[in-house]
């Protein structure tokens, strides 16, 4: 058995997304004690800038002669690859930045979908848990909901590219404590603490075990 686990987070230290996805891993190492587990921490480590543009223009070039930043950026999209593709589950710990998807994330992403298993629906039925979170409000009552251009695109990418079995566990209001702003959510963000918490711990529950009857089936 063996979980695939991409944390996101620029600050690992205090990061809330890792805070999720570590309950998540949890309930997975619990039921799975001797799965390897294969980390990227493309938020402390971000991947080449320019690769994905590297892999595109190597396209109509001959294998002998491709640069040799067209041939690393070849591999490395391989290697994404084969990590997600040889992963029994997968655990994507990714915060929401200004208001969308982080220019390290969508690298990631892109240089990944270079590969032509990942077009060709490799990762088709994989489970994966998607642990989010947000600084603000962004429910529905707030009025703010459509500012979320990360959480959307991230699902479609997930259910609709990929065609994998997602769950998503989201926390909001993460600034609150940090932000003197927004003080006055203080009881709220606490409830939505809580509850982001307990809906880790039942999705890693769920993830360990549809792996789990799928390898039995």
């Amino acid at each position: 058995m063996s979980l695939y686990r991409l944390d996101a987070s620029i600050n690992p230290a205090t990061s809330q997304s890792r805070a999720l996805a570590d309950l998540v891993e949890t309930e997975w190492t619990s039921q799975h004690p001797d799965s390897v587990v294969t980390r990227r921490d493309i938020g402390t480590e971000p991947l080449p800038a320019a690769a994905w543009r590297d892999i595109l223009t190597s396209g109509q070039t001959a294998a002998a002669d491709l640069s040799e930043r067209q041939r690393d950026a070849r591999a490395l999209a391989t290697t994404l690859a084969d990590e997600l593709i040889d992963a029994d589950a997968i655990l994507l710990a990714i915060p929401f930045y200004n208001w969308g998807i982080a220019a390290h994330v969508k690298s990631w992403f892109d240089i990944t979908y270079t590969d032509a298993r990942i077009k060709s629906g490799a990762l088709a039925g994989k489970p994966v848990v998607l642990a989010t979170v947000l600084g603000g409000d962004y429910s529905a009552e707030s009025g703010k909901a459509d500012w979320d251009h990360s959480t959307p695109w991230l699902r479609h990418v997930i259910e609709n590219i990929w065609k994998a079995d997602l769950l998503v566990v989201q926390r909001q209001l993460t600034l609150v404590g940090v932000n003197p702003a927004m003080d006055a959510l203080k009881d709220q963000a606490a409830e939505v603490h809580a509850a982001a918490q307990q809906l880790a711990i039942e999705h890693g529950r769920t993830l360990a075990s549809k792996r789990a009857g799928s390898a039995a089936a």
